[in-house]
């Protein structure tokens, strides 16, 4: 394989695993906040579903990515009603919406089934797409690949370099501790669950409207779960959770570029082996095989490896904190 043609591959990789960027930095926030959203599945198809129902009907794809956002905080809304006023089970109203959503969009999205619709447009940064290597990796995409990278990092410095990020951090861990500090926990909890599902619903579009175009019945089935078992994987770290979503991108692609390898293999087996490498890695980072395996190595290996495949979930996830 010459340079070129890898370059092609590695790029297409970025550009595809942009989706599950989205989603997974999305439930990371929202976990940080001590919230779990289950939804994910369902609500990426349902953003997805709406931002090309509205990019069809309008013609403009804007408005069709402003619609995914405001779906996936709509979903993120409902969840945090119930866990935070109504204090329902968050796994449970999770998984039920995760289903509603599925069936929804099927149904509301039944018109625009296989139907040719606007996409985002191609768009290469002048100057930069022409450095070496690094232009055509990051800088021939389009703008919706490019928000990929800008909240990778951009998630990273808020969570760790602000004092709003360290707040964040707070009422996931201690909420009581926070708000003896003057932090309104119920509040927080609110705002960073509906950023979290704007940027789940921003997945969708992502998925419709760029890395796979158009609509059609079960469109991004299974990704939702991906991106959560991609943040458990990432240790609710961003830049750890934008590694998981590239490496299942990669899964992805040299799923498909062995099809034509391996002509023999049922292609139902190549296209599932992601989600099972997926699995078969979140297991092997959990288990205490990993532990054996850093026991042989140096300390100061031992400790960098440790910090980089494993972390605590915020100690009040998924608890309800009641203002005293």
């Amino acid at each position: 394989m010459d340079t070129e043609i890898l370059l092609r591959v590695l790029a297409s990789i970025i550009a595809a695993s942009a989706p599950l960027v989205f989603a997974s930095i999305g439930e990371t926030i929202t976990e940080k906040a001590g919230v779990i959203n289950l939804s994910l599945d369902g609500s990426i198809m349902l953003a997805a579903m709406a931002a090309f129902a509205i990019a069809f009907i309008t013609g403009n794809v804007w408005l069709g990515v402003l619609a995914a956002l405001i779906v996936g905080a709509l979903v993120a809304l409902i969840i945090a009603i119930a866990s935070i006023e109504l204090r329902l089970d968050q796994v449970a109203v999770g998984f039920v919406l995760a289903l509603l959503c599925i069936d929804l969009s099927s149904f509301l999205g039944n018109p625009f089934v296989r139907q040719p619709g606007p996409s985002v447009s191609y768009a290469p940064l002048p100057f930069l797409k022409d450095i070496p290597i690094l232009g055509a990796l990051f800088f021939d995409h389009d703008w919706l690949i490019y928000a990929s990278f800008v909240l990778i990092f951009a998630a990273w410095f808020w969570f760790y370099k602000t004092q709003p990020g360290l707040l964040l951090q707070g009422i996931g861990e201690q909420p009581a501790a926070a708000f003896a500090r003057g932090a309104n926990v119920k509040r927080l909890r609110y705002f960073y669950t509906l950023i979290g599902g704007a940027l789940v619903g921003l997945a969708g579009a992502a998925y419709s409207l760029d890395v796979k175009q158009g609509w059609s019945y079960q469109h991004t089935a299974g990704n939702g779960w991906i991106a959560l078992a991609i943040v458990i994987f990432g240790s609710w770290h961003p830049l750890r959770a934008a590694f998981g979503a590239y490496l299942f991108g990669a899964l992805q692609t040299a799923s498909s570029l062995l099809q034509g390898v391996l002509p023999d293999v049922p292609t139902q087996a190549l296209t599932v082996a992601p989600f099972a490498l997926m699995i078969v890695f979140l297991l092997i980072t959990s288990s205490d095989a990993l532990e054996r395996f850093l026991a042989l190595l140096p300390r100061t290996i031992q400790r960098a490896l440790r910090n980089a495949l494993r972390g605590a979930p915020p100690a009040a996830l998924g608890t309800v904190f009641e203002e005293k």
